[in-house]
């Protein structure tokens, strides 16, 4: 598992990529990226995904009813929406904030919506995980954050926007593929597929570290746990999952 290897096997992929990088390289599939492709990828194929997370999700929320606010209400924000598969795990009449960086997920938003009519939906904002200025201080009693923070631009300030919207004692929850083991043959490949899985999947890192920057991260309490999800012929299998309570 040498670094020639991983150079070698990493043009391997680029030039088998290479129409994907042309397009990029004219600016025309950034767009088509985010308008077409992601959403359809997200909808479609992380079907088996979700159904292998399934369990783990289940477990993962069942304690949210006790992050409601003294007046009884449960208002939950999610960072990274997408087309709204979490929400059949949330508990009825919680109200919830969707927030994503990409306007393209209304249509299969709004289908999951109407599916999950147990939850109040309050309005939704194109939003990056950096920046949410938009939500005051102190607002909310939950954040969710799944398959996301492998994207976002600045991990750190992702989580310090998280802190800030909580109010003391709210609880942030996260699902994330992350870094394998560095003596392991998943992450050989993980640094193999890096650049190019990184161009076709919007900006989707494989070898990020999440639970150090949560470690680090200003909460009081943080539990963590390290699963794998088995998804065949792809480098995403290491996870982590928890909540870390402001």
């Amino acid at each position: 598992m040498t670094e020639a290897s991983v150079l070698f096997l990493r043009t391997c992929l680029v030039l088998l990529a290479m129409p994907i990088y042309f397009l990029s390289f004219l600016g025309i599939w950034e767009p088509f990226c985010k308008k077409i492709f992601f959403p359809f990828f997200l909808e479609k194929v992380c079907a088996s995904h979700e159904r292998k997370a399934k369990k783990h999700k289940q477990e993962l929320f069942h304690n949210l009813p006790d992050f409601k606010s003294p007046s009884g209400e449960l208002k939950l924000l999610e960072i990274g929406t997408g087309y709204g598969a979490n929400f059949q795990f949330y508990p009825p009449g919680c109200k919830v904030t969707c927030t994503d960086i990409n306007p393209n997920f209304q249509q299969a938003l709004s289908r999951s919506m109407k599916k999950n009519q147990h939850v109040h939906y309050e309005r939704f904002l194109v939003a990056a995980g950096e920046d949410l200025h938009q939500v005051p201080s102190g607002s909310v009693d939950a954040v969710v954050c799944t398959l996301v923070l492998c994207s976002v631009h600045n991990v750190n300030s992702t989580l310090k926007e998280v802190l800030r919207v909580l109010r003391p004692g709210g609880a942030f929850y996260f699902l994330e593929h992350v870094a394998g083991d560095h003596s392991s043959w998943k992450y050989f490949w993980q640094q193999a597929c890096y650049p190019t899985w990184k161009l076709i999947f919007d900006g989707c890192c494989l070898t990020r570290e999440i639970w150090k920057n949560l470690e680090q991260a200003d909460f009081s309490e943080l539990k963590l746990q390290r699963i794998s999800i088995a998804l065949p012929w792809t480098p995403i299998q290491p996870h982590i999952i928890g909540y870390a309570v402001k």
